[in-house]
């Protein structure tokens, strides 16, 4: 965080490259970060273990971090400043390319990282102790509460001293403080509770989905007993009549099992697939529409880190005599995050356990919160730049890049709805992602979770890129996302995602009543889940 808050700033004031080309280098690195999780949860899952995957990629983050303090100190990898021109040089190609290293390094430590601390994390919770599973409703909260510390160190101290003191100093502090974490988390390896890798889930869903293609044309028995099945009793997870397609790779056909020797030899994955694991890959299926519906909640917070840091570069930042950076107007964003956890984990989770007998929200009430908060944030950030446009008419200061007479105050209502919305829909979606997945998927699921972020990122990106090919101005104008803001109209691009999110969180509604979540049953009710299952079963045949 403390690179991305205020990067933009650096791309345009020393690298001196367009508005929207920054916010699009911003959010295309943000993006890959978080997809390159589902590289990370693919290798902590099948080769190297949770352990070992956060291990090796926080120190691939660190390389990345001293590699971008190395790329801001060097002059010969900056062009000269402008001094008064208006013709300012970009950077060449070499210096961006020395930039887009360090930033990668940085994405790919960031997907090895993200895709495995948080399940293991929930590794060292057992949730067969009731104890300790009540523990873990509370573990969410607290994660991303530390995150959210670390964050807040980030818009502060860090954008500070990169604005104040030098950019190098800051990311040389970064890389120095994740070198420090490696050593404090390699000293707990004696301590950690490991679980074992049960392979990759990405392969066991193409064998059931490959299986059910095979035979397609193979008719379903009309007692989901006789579909095939191997899993240990205490480990089942018993037929739904969801994605009923999937269930024909349960058909046991003539020659599935002619291999097989001895009872405990298994069949031929990819041509027959045990119910269990048959359920496992419809339980992954079903949590898609929700992540498709939450991916816009994450274009709307890129904009805090783009356009709404570039809104504040404008305005009038004085506090007495002191120059409040651009980038640490993201302090009011992350304060929000943290009111909101503090308030929910101490005052709300305590009434709600009372009153509902539930620890909290529901994941699902959670993310819908944080898809309001975010819409009517964006809502928000329009009615701020009516008024920060009218601003710079009305002083003749369109045409010029110098302070407006106007304070940056009135954009912390856009900062602290978009803030709570994500301590909101960040521990909904985690808690959501990690608890509705399959045991062995859960690092996949909370890849799946990242690549929301990842997504939401790329279509800030899209977008942009699409509002300014079609909204580019005509008769002389910019458009909706001019270079200089100051001759565009930001408050309709804030519109437009304002206008996408109540869209949005209309489908959002539809999925999550179309969901069915997952619940534990006692085993003793299992044998009765068998019988009345089957009943209803061939009740419906």
């Amino acid at each position: 965080m403390g690179i991305a808050v205020n990067l933009v700033t650096y791309l345009g004031g020393t690298l001196h490259l367009p508005s929207s080309t920054s916010a699009n280098v911003v959010t295309d690195f943000m993006g890959t970060s978080f997809l390159l999780c589902l590289l990370g949860g693919f290798l902590a899952d099948t080769f190297l273990g949770r352990y070992k995957t956060i291990a090796i990629f926080s120190i691939i983050q660190t390389l990345g971090t001293g590699t971008l303090a190395l790329a801001t100190k060097l002059p010969q990898l900056r062009p000269p400043p402008c001094h008064g021109s208006h013709t300012c040089k970009q950077a060449n190609g070499f210096q961006m390319g020395i930039l887009y290293i360090a930033l990668y390094l940085i994405a790919l430590g960031t997907g090895g990282l993200k895709s495995s601390v948080s399940g293991f994390g929930t590794d060292q919770f057992d949730e067969k102790d009731e104890k300790e599973k009540s523990q873990m409703a509370y573990f969410f909260n607290r994660f991303f509460f530390f995150i959210s510390t670390g964050t807040l160190m980030a818009v502060t101290v860090l954008v500070y001293i990169q604005d104040e003191v030098g950019r190098s100093w800051a990311y040389g502090i970064c890389s120095v403080s994740m070198f420090v974490a490696v050593l404090i988390f390699l000293s707990g390896t004696k301590r950690y509770r490991y679980k074992k890798s049960l392979g990759s889930p990405i392969v066991q869903i193409f064998q059931v989905i490959v299986a059910a293609i095979n035979k397609r044309k193979m008719k379903l028995p009309y007692n989901v007993e006789l579909l095939y099945e191997d899993t240990p009793e205490t480990s089942r997870i018993h037929h739904t009549d969801r994605f009923r397609f999937l269930d024909k790779a349960a058909i046991v056909g003539e020659g599935d099992l002619e291999r097989n020797v001895g009872p405990a030899a298994a069949p031929n994955p990819w041509k027959l697939s045990a119910v269990t694991r048959v359920e496992e890959v419809k339980m992954m299926a079903a949590l898609l529409p929700i992540w498709a519906t939450t991916i816009l909640f994450w274009t709307t917070y890129a904009q805090m880190m783009t356009f709404s840091v570039e809104q504040a570069s404008t305005m009038e930042r004085s506090v007495g005599g002191f120059q409040i950076p651009a980038g640490s107007l993201t302090v009011f964003f992350v304060a929000a995050i943290l009111i909101t956890l503090a308030v929910y984990d101490r005052l709300v989770m305590p009434l709600w356990k009372k009153w509902k007998g539930k620890p909290g929200f529901s994941s699902l009430q959670r993310i819908a919160l944080g898809l309001a908060l975010s819409t009517m944030g964006m809502a928000s950030a329009a009615v701020a730049e009516v008024k920060r446009l009218e601003v710079a008419r009305a002083t003749g200061a369109s045409a010029t890049t110098g302070t407006l007479p106007v304070t940056v105050f009135i954009l912390i209502p856009q900062f602290f709805l978009v803030g709570a919305g994500e301590a909101f829909i960040y521990t909904g979606q985690l808690d959501f992602f990690i608890t509705q997945s399959p045991k062995g998927m859960k690092t996949m699921s909370t890849g799946l979770f990242l690549t929301t972020l990842s997504l939401g990122f790329f279509v800030s990106s899209l977008l942009v890129s699409v509002v300014k090919s079609v909204m580019g101005g005509s008769n002389g104008g910019q458009g909706w996302l001019a270079d200089n803001i100051n001759h565009g109209r930001l408050d309709c691009f804030y519109g437009l995602l304002a206008v996408l999110g109540v869209i949005n969180f209309a489908l959002y509604i539809v999925s999550a009543v179309w969901f069915k979540p997952r619940k534990s049953k006692p085993a003793t009710l299992q044998m009765d889940t068998i019988v009345n299952g089957s009943s209803t079963a061939e009740n419906k045949c």
